[in-house]
């Protein structure tokens, strides 16, 4: 077939062949080269986030997000109308929301707004699962939204926690939502994190105790604890309020006794701590020394002291008290310093808050006590009190400044001895000051050289080269030591969140299948984990091998 008969058989509408198809103008198509252009500019491509989903378990809240994130997407609290049931339409109702939900007998305070209680023979472990499973669904359905790929877990637990809570929230994130591994971390150490610090000295006020843990580069060297927390400071502000509404003309036989609820909104709402009280000598001091001053205003008209009014519209009748500003600060002053009572009045589980953290200090090394009493981490849901971080600090200043670092209390018979031997030691002290401050006149006689121990010694530039290199490495915050200071954190869940952004494996990590075998009976005893091997499992490339990735046992670490 000749040229002249194929092009003729193309305009007379003969079928064309391939080649002739591959030779017609069409639309451009994209090369080779960039077809998984689009993989990289989607939002989800490659992003290390979505692997992992961060939770913060408490006993009262679930915290969860995604890594990366400065602030968890969702924050779910527990209470009773989180736990309704089906055709359970009471909140619609418009006398369900002024009538005061009565307590049941036989129930503690604020029960039914708790995930969990520390008391297992309290606890039923049923119900605890359902209400964090029905958290965790509606974390996962409607604030994270992502799709149906099972997701690693970054979990920050309270040290120490009851193995049967541990099993019981573990069997929900493993059976139900099928999270190939979690990992375990504990709050105080990420609360430290979340601060930018490697050592600091965590107060956690929580809700039913307030725990305070010495944390050293990453590990938790020391625990106190004591049952004076939020759940006692509420319950002091119902007690307050109730005796004022007792007291308040027009009220009925019966007394009033507020919910749970209405005593939480007013703590949350204008609570609020003093600040540390001067002592009797230096009151009388300073009021000797003003006293020709104070004497100009005795003929002053004393201003009222401030007071705020509540409402309380579930009350019977609906009322409204008109209460003193200076008592809402009474429930902090019992429930958490109690100065009204001596120190050995106290059980070992229910010491102040700041006698607790000094004897936390009290009982660390020389070294580790100088890098965590500059780094006083104050957190939890009861630091949010206004001025309770300033008292706290105040008061521990005044201890150790009454008290020292000395860890025997009373000498017996040979106190005297003891403080005979103190004085010497403050007048010796006192003489090397004044003597290193003397010096000899070289006008006397400046033919005659100074003993050597005089002399200034010689700078030598190397040393002054290396030590200012030195310096410059090292932060300016790693420097402080050995003052009481406050340090700021962004909580447990920001600390997850960065560490789960950056791949750090943690030591405690449970596979889902070794887990649905043994339970929490297939870890083993062990609780350290060698330096070389916890830092084989940091980085994104790092701990792949066998030696930090893919471990043949595991361990609970703090929780064993």
């Amino acid at each position: 077939m000749s040229t002249s008969d194929r092009s003729q058989g193309r305009t007379r509408g003969t079928t064309p062949r391939i080649a002739d198809l591959a030779s017609t103008p069409e639309t451009p198509r994209t090369p080779p080269g960039r077809s998984n252009s689009s993989i990289y500019g989607s939002p989800g491509g490659f992003r290390v986030e979505d692997e992992y989903v961060v939770l913060e378990v408490g006993a009262r809240f679930v915290r969860g997000g995604l890594p990366g994130e400065t602030t968890p997407r969702c924050t779910l609290t527990f209470g009773p109308d989180e736990q309704r049931r089906a055709a359970d339409y009471r909140q619609w109702d418009p006398e369900h929301h002024h009538s005061r939900r009565k307590r049941k007998r036989d129930q503690a305070w604020g029960q039914d707004h708790e995930l969990y209680r520390l008391d297992i023979n309290q606890v039923d472990l049923g119900l605890v699962e359902d209400k964090f499973e029905r958290a965790m669904r509606e974390a996962f359905n409607k604030y994270f939204v992502l799709d149906t790929k099972p997701r690693r877990i970054m979990l920050s637990l309270p040290p120490k926690l009851p193995h049967a809570l541990m099993s019981t929230i573990l069997d929900v994130l493993f059976g139900n939502f099928q999270a190939p591994s979690i990992t375990l971390l504990s709050a105080p150490v990420l609360a430290t994190v979340a601060a930018g610090l490697r050592s600091a000295l965590v107060v956690d006020i929580g809700w039913a105790e307030t725990l305070i843990t010495a944390v050293c580069e990453y590990r938790e060297v020391n625990e106190q604890r004591t049952t004076r927390a939020t759940k006692l400071l509420s319950e002091h502000m119902a007690n307050i309020l109730n005796a004022a509404l007792d007291d308040e003309p027009g009220a009925g036989d019966p007394k009033a006794e507020i919910s749970f609820e209405e005593a939480d909104e007013v703590l949350t709402r204008v609570g609020w701590c003093k600040s540390k009280p001067r002592s009797n000598r230096r009151t009388m001091y300073f009021a000797a020394r003003t006293s020709p001053i104070l004497e100009e205003f005795e003929d002053a008209v004393e201003s009222p002291e401030p007071t705020i009014n509540i409402p309380f519209p579930k009350h019977t009748p609906p009322t409204e008290l008109t209460i003193p500003f200076t008592s809402l600060a009474k429930p902090a002053e019992s429930a958490l310093f109690a100065p009204d009572m001596a120190l050995n009045e106290f059980d070992d589980q229910e010491l102040p808050l700041h006698h607790l953290i000094y004897r936390a200090l009290l009982s660390l090394p020389m070294d580790v006590r100088r890098l965590c009493m500059s780094r006083i981490i104050i957190t939890g849901g009861g630091s949010q009190l206004p001025g309770l971080k300033t008292r706290l600090l105040a008061e521990l200043e005044a201890l150790v400044s009454q008290k020292g670092w000395d860890p025997v209390r009373n000498y017996g018979s040979a106190s005297a001895r003891h403080e005979q031997l103190m004085n010497q030691k403050r007048e010796n002290l006192e003489l090397r000051n004044q003597e290193g401050e003397d010096k000899v006149s070289e006008s006397l006689d400046p033919e005659t050289p100074l003993p050597p121990g005089l002399q200034n010694p010689e700078e030598d530039f190397i040393d002054a080269k290396l030590s200012h290199l030195a310096l410059k490495n090292v932060p300016s915050a790693s420097l402080v030591g050995g003052v009481i200071r406050g340090v700021d954190t962004l909580g447990a869940w920001a600390g997850a969140s960065l560490v789960a952004h950056h791949r750090i494996k943690g030591i405690v990590e449970i596979e889902r299948e070794r887990y649905l075998q043994h339970g929490l009976q297939g870890a083993t005893r062990e609780k350290e984990v060698s330096v070389v091997q916890q830092r084989q499992s940091m980085g994104p490339g790092i701990g792949m091998g066998r030696g930090g990735g893919d471990r043949a046992s595991w361990t609970l670490g703090v929780w064993a």
